[in-house]
């Protein structure tokens, strides 16, 4: 079983008679890509500040490598790196200074420093930039630059507070590319805040679902679909050929099937007289709808139950924690 290193339970911060955070309680197990997901003013950077003892809970817990960060924030610094959405450094001065004095300030002697400095600037993309001055760094660079800054001083922990905001698509695709090889290879444990709900789903093992101050789902992509799929409606997609009257009135005449939306079918090579249909259903009928083209001499090219991604996922929590409030 994985060791936790991250654990909180019943977290919550109030500012007088509001409440940021509210009886947070979750694990995060060594080596996990974690999204903490969730609209601006949601409770995610409250929740980071909690975790590293930067501002104190009201109530509850929290435990990040072992220690609780309200009464060992320097441990749990020690151990974890934080990279916020607005990161600082010297603008005057090289990315390799940077790096460098960050190395030195965690204990690094002087040659060990520049050693490290200069590794991570290679791994990050930034070698041929290091001794450009961080004023001439575009975001994309400057946000490279703050993740080899949090791994300077090797920690076991990252946590990072909207880290693509503002970033060109291919800079978001070479940072999450970093991140996930950060876990996978070195195995770092990850907790990423974000709003960016397809770069979350890209590189994360789970997510949470954070809304007002709650945590009001938390679980992996299939499981998440699966919980909601067991309360609403499922779409189940597919092409056939020829289609007809007929067979559309077999498929809407079956017990379960809610409506039925048809397209023209767009895929390559596709047949002619083919159409692509989304049946909404009360329950997976996937095995049923097939059996019905078959059974009417159409020929049945694909089918398949519709996940809902990350997106779809998340609006759906959403509108039920809004019918439910």
């Amino acid at each position: 079983m994985a060791e936790n290193v991250i654990e909180l339970s019943g977290l919550t911060k109030q500012y007088g008679g509001f409440t940021a955070v509210n009886g947070l309680t979750l694990t995060i197990a060594k080596g996990e890509v974690f999204g903490l997901l969730g609209p601006n003013g949601a409770g995610k950077t409250t929740t980071i500040l909690m975790m590293l003892g930067l501002t104190e809970r009201t109530s509850g817990s929290a435990r990040i490598c072992g220690f609780d960060p309200a009464r060992s924030a320097l441990q749990v610094k020690r151990r974890v790196g934080y990279m916020p959405d607005d990161i600082g450094f010297y603008e005057d001065r090289t990315g390799l200074d940077n790096l460098m004095y960050t190395a030195r300030l965690n204990g690094l002697a002087p040659a060990e420093a520049r050693r490290s400095a200069e590794a991570l600037l290679e791994k990050v993309g930034l070698a041929s930039s290091g001794k450009s001055k961080v004023a001439t760094y575009s975001r994309g660079m400057r946000q490279r630059l703050g993740l080899a800054d949090v791994l300077i001083k090797n920690p076991e922990v990252i946590i990072l507070d909207e880290p693509t905001l503002g970033i060109d698509p291919e800079g978001v695709r070479e940072l999450l590319a970093l991140i996930s090889d950060l876990s996978r290879n070195e195995g770092i444990t990850v907790l990423l805040s974000s709003h960016q709900l397809q770069q979350v789903q890209q590189i994360c093992d789970r997510v949470g679902l954070f809304v007002r101050g709650n945590l009001i789902a938390c679980g992996d992509i299939a499981a998440l679909s699966r919980e909601l799929n067991q309360e609403l409606r499922v779409e189940v997609e597919l092409a056939a050929q020829p289609w007809s009257e007929g067979l559309a009135a077999r498929l809407q005449a079956l017990e379960g099937v809610l409506a039925l939306d048809t397209a023209e079918w767009k895929a390559d090579n596709a047949p002619a007289g083919s159409l692509l249909a989304t049946l909404t259903c009360e329950r997976n009928l996937t095995s049923q709808i097939a059996s019905e083209v078959i059974g009417s001499g159409a020929e049945l090219h694909y089918i398949r139950r519709k996940e809902p991604g990350l997106d779809e996922i998340y609006h759906r929590y959403f509108e039920k924690r809004e019918d439910g409030a």
